[in-house]
């Protein structure tokens, strides 16, 4: 059973990050959800059809949807390429999946009528979630599971009326969310059996979807206003990420270089692609130490 630890934290003023906006050309739509360490993306486009891609920034986009399904979403990849995500059937059943090489595989837990993998390693384990009912809404339960022997392992959580795992590492640590009641959320860090709950200080609904091998996370989460902004956790720090002008940000992945993709919404009301990359970050409750981080491996192109 999973030891429950509510994290010990303290704020830190955002760090300066430089933001590209990456959109599917043609469409006022598009969210980026994964990234590898070669920068290589996961995400989709076309909110009312959803349509799968893989991308190579700048700005080469490759369309993945799963075959002859109504909508995909491509949610992660993988240093090799193999990439995971979900998709929509023509009796409108939600399946997850992995692609390798262009080979798709249906992957579906046991015992439910929906199913969404969420994140990739490169152990070849995904994180997601599954649900009895159709529509996915309730009754959600976190899980990892291993192509090596088609196994699902459901998490131990919290008492919660849903949870979801959105993102596994090479250690095999799981960062996801559960939710204790309808209004509220919780993210999580799952490491060697020690659950660490991860909540925005302020904030009484936070999710975290994506974790690189260092334990830096990433997410989401809603303030007193209700408004979103994304963040990052590093060593019980919390950090705000919010692309500049957005009404709302989401940070859903993160690679090992510190790189991070999600999406914003913009002034006009349009949904936008962006890869983030640090420049340095400066400690608000240490004034004797200012850090300075210059990343430039795998530098955003």
């Amino acid at each position: 059973m999973a030891h429950n630890d509510t994290t010990h934290f303290h704020t830190e003023q955002a760090p300066i990050y430089t933001f590209l906006d990456v959109n599917f050309a043609g469409d006022t739509f598009t969210q980026l959800l994964g990234i590898n360490d070669f920068n290589e993306i996961a995400g989709y486009h076309n909110q009312a059809v959803n349509q799968g891609f893989t991308l190579t920034l700048p700005n080469t986009f490759t369309t993945e949807n799963f075959p002859n399904s109504v909508s995909t979403q491509v949610v992660g990849i993988e240093n090799q390429g193999e990439t995971t995500g979900f998709y929509v059937d023509n009796a409108g059943i939600t399946h997850g999946f992995i692609n390798e090489d262009n080979i798709f595989q249906t992957v579906d837990a046991p015992n439910s009528a929906f199913t969404q993998l969420l994140g990739i390693n490169n152990h070849e384990q995904e994180a997601g979630y599954s649900s009895t009912d159709p529509a996915g809404m309730v009754n959600q339960r976190a899980f990892v599971h291993n192509e090596n022997d088609g196994s699902f392992n459901y998490l131990t959580l919290p008492t919660n009326v849903n949870s979801q795992a959105t993102s596994i590492n090479d250690h095999h640590d799981v960062v996801g969310f559960f939710m204790p009641t309808a209004t509220t959320s919780d993210g999580f860090l799952l490491k060697d059996g020690h659950l660490t709950t991860l909540q925005f200080p302020g904030s009484t609904f936070t999710q975290a979807f994506g974790v690189n091998n260092e334990d830096d996370i990433v997410g989401a989460y809603q303030d007193a206003n209700g408004n979103t902004h994304g963040f990052s956790y590093d060593d019980g720090h919390y950090t705000t990420l919010d692309v500049p002008g957005a009404t709302m940000t989401v940070i859903n992945g993160i690679n090992n270089f510190d790189n991070v993709v999600g999406f914003f919404v913009d002034a006009a009301g349009n949904t936008e692609g962006v890869v983030g990359a640090p420049l340095q970050s400066l400690s608000q409750n240490d004034t004797t130490h200012f850090h300075h981080d210059t990343h430039t491996d795998h530098a955003l192109t």
